[in-house]
């Protein structure tokens, strides 16, 4: 089992860690700990250098992570130092705590659910259930967004056991009734008075550390779905 060192400390950049698993067919390792997190969620792997090897793919598979390297692969029992590639990591950050933004903005203002969602650093698209959109809306929810990052609202993790999860009103709208029955502890991230979401990736500590927002683009999907593309930006960015 690898302990997910990213659900506490998404800021952890450097790790020490165990080597418990090999698989030299597909170049890959599992470890102890790990700061690096997996494809999941929407979201993709980090990436980074572990003993100096470059990590090209992070995959969960069951209770482990494995490392996939590009380049010599660590024996069993062998201590190594991972090191996360930060630039991407903070990019992914920002970008997953704007979808929490979205979110909410969309939930608080219109009473609509996400029904999907994919990210790449600084890029998003989400999904929500729309038929047709409001007039005006592309400008109107970038302007709710940009106005929720500058109120700087805190971004908290907690950890809740599953049936005080389940029983949150704010929480069932997430679905975190579909969490498997297997899993009895739930991680929350809570957009203090925006947004609050059972969800398993790497968020920045407030919204003010996301930059700026904008939506790039709108696109049908079929009825009563509709996919927003969107954009994060450095701060003063335009």
């Amino acid at each position: 089992m690898t302990e997910l060192l990213y659900l506490r400390d998404a800021y952890l950049r450097e790790f020490d860690a165990t080597v418990t698993a090999v698989d030299t067919d597909a170049s890959r390792v599992a470890l102890d700990r790990s700061a690096f997190y997996p494809t999941g969620g929407g979201q993709p792997h980090d990436t980074g250098t572990l003993d100096g090897v470059t990590v090209i793919d992070v995959r969960k598979d069951g209770d482990d992570v494995w490392h996939v390297l590009d380049g010599p692969v660590p024996p069993v029992g062998a201590s190594v130092h991972g090191v996360v590639d930060w630039e991407r990591r903070h990019q992914l950050m920002r970008t997953h705590s704007a979808m929490h933004v979205l979110c909410g903005v969309i939930w608080n203002e219109w009473g609509k659910a996400v029904t999907g969602g994919n990210m790449e650093p600084l890029e998003a698209r989400m999904d929500f259930e729309f038929d047709p959109l409001p007039e005006g809306f592309a400008r109107r929810v970038g302007e709710l967004v940009n106005e929720a990052i500058a109120a700087n609202h805190p971004i908290e993790v907690s950890f809740l056991p599953r049936d005080a999860a389940v029983e949150d009103a704010d929480l069932i709208r997430t679905k975190v009734n579909l969490i498997p029955e297997s899993v009895r502890e739930i991680r929350v991230v809570d957009i203090v008075g925006l947004d609050k979401q059972a969800d398993g990736g790497t968020h920045v500590h407030a919204t003010g550390e996301i930059g700026g927002f904008e939506v790039v683009k709108t696109e049908s999907k079929g009825k009563g779905n509709k996919r927003l593309r969107v954009r994060v930006l450095d701060a003063g960015s335009s």
